[in-house]
């Protein structure tokens, strides 16, 4: 309300709205910090923030539509994992950036036992957060079940299979196995090996996919002497590893399906005098900060990791804002980024 020409009282938002020409609802998801608005809509209302001194009323707000102001971003895998792989913290990264320019808090959690599980779906079924982002899906993980019985917003990193019925934002894991393992190939590779991801990851089955279609398109057959168990650690890359050198000395390239791996399988080869990549060659998967500090630098497949984080949030942020039944899959292009190891 105005009177003699200047604002009296707290403006509304029903004046925001009209001061930039659009409906309460546009102005609501501006606030809210839902993609789902123009840039000029957008642009109008922030303009009409501006100029009538609009503060909302994040108290209310939160009472009146059931809101929390709070996201969860949950990773069920040991904090030695967390800190170690630098995926997660460029999942992080995308997250937080997407979030910056909106009023959510962003909440960190570890699930790495059954009563730390116990205890976030307590957390869960009283609603203290908005919405729920999970990364590093395992295909037993009940946690995305329990969201969608709580009708609780959320978005995977990943998916538990192609049958996924929670919103996910996900990377080509098969094709960027294919490239890499072909580019092997097309080298004159002959005894290609892979070192896996853990099994009861969809991602893992992916890239063994894309792995055995590469394999397969050259004639080679599947052959299981050449593909060894590794579970995306450095470790679990060396155990790997020399598991393949023991049954298979001919081993002349290897594709280990995360950078990490190949860390680890570098390590290996180098002890029993083999050289990278004159006597076996080595990709990796990620093109994280390892691969381009490791000598010799590691050829790797490219996915857009930050880019997956801000997806995440902003794929979240719509099912907070909207409230709707439809789930959003999204794949992100990878891409084989050619270095010195292969």
């Amino acid at each position: 309300m105005t009177v003699n020409g200047r604002h009296s009282g707290r403006p509304t938002l029903e004046e925001v709205a009209a001061r930039a020409g659009v409906g309460r609802g546009t102005v609501s998801r501006v606030i809210n910090g839902s993609p789902r608005v123009s840039d000029r809509a957008k642009a109008a209302v922030e303009v009409a923030i501006a100029e009538l001194g609009y503060v909302p009323n994040r108290a209310a707000r939160a009472l009146a539509g059931n809101r929390t102001d709070a996201i969860a971003l949950v990773i069920p895998e040991p904090e030695t994992r967390l800190f170690a792989e630098p995926y997660f913290s460029d999942i992080i990264r995308g997250v937080g950036a997407e979030l910056a320019d909106t009023d959510m808090q962003l909440l960190l959690t570890l699930i790495r036992t059954p009563k730390e599980r116990s205890r976030f779906a307590q957390y869960l079924s009283a609603h203290r957060v908005d919405g729920v982002l999970v990364v590093s899906v395992h295909e037993d993980d009940p946690l995305p079940d329990l969201l969608e019985q709580l009708d609780m917003p959320a978005v995977l990193n990943g998916r538990r299979s192609d049958l996924e019925s929670v919103s996910y934002v996900d990377s080509d894991n098969v094709g960027g196995a294919r490239s890499a393992v072909g580019y092997l190939l097309g080298r004159g590779r002959r005894a290609v090996a892979t070192i896996t991801g853990p099994v009861d990851m969809y991602v893992a089955r992916c890239r063994l996919d894309g792995y055995r279609q590469a394999v397969d398109a050259a004639g080679l057959g599947d052959d299981a002497s050449l593909v060894a168990r590794g579970d995306f650690t450095e470790e679990g890359g060396r155990r790997a590893m020399r598991e393949l050198l023991a049954r298979r000395p001919d081993v002349d390239a290897v594709f280990a399906a995360s950078d990490v791996m190949a860390s680890g399988a570098l390590q290996v080869l180098r002890e029993a005098g083999r050289r990278v990549p004159d006597d076996v060659a080595l990709v990796g998967f990620d093109d994280s900060v390892i691969a381009r500090h490791m000598d010799p630098a590691l050829t790797s497949v490219r996915q857009p990791i930050e880019e997956m984080g801000r997806t995440m949030a902003r794929v979240l942020l719509e099912e907070i804002a909207e409230r709707t039944s439809v789930r959003r899959h999204v794949v992100l292009a990878t891409e084989l980024v050619r270095r010195d190891s292969a």
